[in-house]
């Protein structure tokens, strides 16, 4: 489920107009950043086609989430933003959602 989650997100990333637009640093000043100012931490991730590093942070209370993706020489850029994430429980393929 995560994967094809994670696979949903890079086509959204790949949507993006301009790179102009996505936020880049490196992964630990934008994880820090992102940490004291959203309170947002890591809480799923997982490796792309590409080579690149998809993490979904959230904050605590799930008010804030960011995703980004981090390739590797070690910059990151935040490919998508919003508020009100929830955690959905794991559903075995065939189940339905």
């Amino acid at each position: 489920m995560i994967r094809v989650a994670l696979s949903a997100v890079i086509a959204l990333g790949v949507a993006i107009p301009s790179a102009a637009e996505a936020a880049c640093a490196s992964r630990s000043k934008l994880v820090d950043t992102l940490s004291s100012k959203y309170s947002e931490a890591p809480v799923a991730m997982g490796l792309s086609n590409s080579g690149g590093v998809v993490e979904i942070l959230t904050s605590p209370d799930g008010n804030t989430w960011t995703i980004i993706v981090t390739t590797p020489d070690g910059m990151s850029c935040m490919i998508a933003a919003g508020e009100s994430w929830e955690n959905k429980p794991a559903v075995k393929v065939g189940q339905g959602i």
